[in-house]
């Protein structure tokens, strides 16, 4: 029997420049979301902390890495964001998580009738859908965006570029300004960030009471 060594070599390919344009393309894209989109960002914070407050709860909708950032914000407010803030659960569900029924919507329905289906059985009248898509033309969503509205849920929309289909179907909307699907995803996740410490600040003021 004979034996294959493989062996491992290193790269002399320095990807130093590679690094420092992709960091300065982030950086330099979260400097427009601030100067663009700050007002944006706290309206729709402050909006989700009203309807958590008044009993709605949050879902959230997306595809791709749309979907693990879906998954991420709804976590960070069933469980905690910050550590230091021992608050009550909030509710908030991905309509991302449930391979059964993504599934079987898609077997049965058709893909794009995947969210609006959830949609369909969750939400109420007080509740609010985050649709979540890089280019705001993803059909699954913008079915979810038309569901909601038929039962009178707010639609907010976290997209990139001009804001695609879906602007026209948001109730509000945080709209990256960038046509790069990396740098929109890594300001989506920055923005879901900033609305869960404006809402724990909102509904939790006593953990941030001065003095």
């Amino acid at each position: 029997m004979s034996h294959i060594v493989q062996t491992m070599t290193t790269p002399t390919t320095s990807f130093n420049n590679l690094i420092t344009s992709s960091i300065r393309a982030s950086i330099a894209t979260k400097e427009r979301l601030l100067a663009e989109c700050a007002t944006a960002i706290e309206q729709v914070g402050k909006h989700l902390a009203s309807v958590l407050a008044n009993g709605g709860k949050i879902m959230l909708c997306g595809n791709g890495g749309s979907a693990a950032d879906a998954q991420h914000i709804a976590a960070e407010l069933v469980i905690r964001y910050r550590s230091s803030v021992s608050r009550r659960a909030l509710p908030a569900v991905a309509l991302t998580v449930d391979p059964s029924m993504l599934t079987a919507g898609a077997n049965d329905l058709g893909y794009d009738a995947v969210f609006a289906r959830g949609v369909e059985a969750l939400g109420r009248k007080g509740d609010v859908l985050i649709g979540i898509t890089t280019s705001g033309n993803s059909p699954s969503i913008l079915r979810a965006c038309e569901s909601a509205k038929a039962q009178g849920i707010s639609v907010v929309g976290l997209l990139g570029g001009a804001g695609g289909a879906m602007l026209p179907l948001c109730d509000m909307a945080v709209v990256v300004p960038s046509s790069t699907t990396a740098r929109i995803q890594e300001s989506h996740i920055l923005v879901g960030h900033i609305w869960c410490e404006i809402i724990e600040e909102t509904l939790f003021p006593e953990f941030f009471s001065q003095g």
